[in-house]
């Protein structure tokens, strides 16, 4: 959703509600309850995008956010707010998750990029 929400610079609402109706997609298997959870990650992503994007710049060290595969952007964005307000998720859960994410949309250079970012975040966050 985040990826077709700035590729296709959409409204949000256009996104999340379309995204379940795709012919051939997942609505019919995947629950209500998760469907619900993944649009609030993603309405609270795109809620919080600056100060995600300023967490991301200061731990992306000589890399610019409009120079990172726009996956890449999604995937961090979506991990950093599950950091900062999601705690009921353990932060290796979510790094996971998004290695996992990394590994099927994107790269092998990718992975080792968003893991080094958001372990980056990761000892920010806990030391605040």
């Amino acid at each position: 959703m985040l990826y077709q929400w700035e590729i296709g610079r959409l409204p949000l609402a256009q996104v999340t509600g379309d995204f379940w109706r795709v012919p051939g997609g997942t609505a019919h298997v995947v629950p209500e309850s998760v469907q619900a959870f993944a649009v609030e990650l993603v309405s609270g992503v795109v809620q919080h995008l600056e100060a995600l994007d300023v967490l991301i710049v200061e731990a992306a060290e000589h890399w610019r956010l409009d120079r990172m595969a726009v996956i890449d952007r999604a995937i961090l964005r979506l991990a950093v707010f599950e950091f900062v307000h999601v705690p009921a998720t353990p932060a290796k859960v979510v790094i996971n998750e998004a290695l996992e994410l990394a590994r099927t949309f994107s790269t092998d250079d990718a992975v080792r990029f968003i893991n080094g970012i958001l372990d980056g975040i990761r000892r920010r966050l806990e030391r605040v």
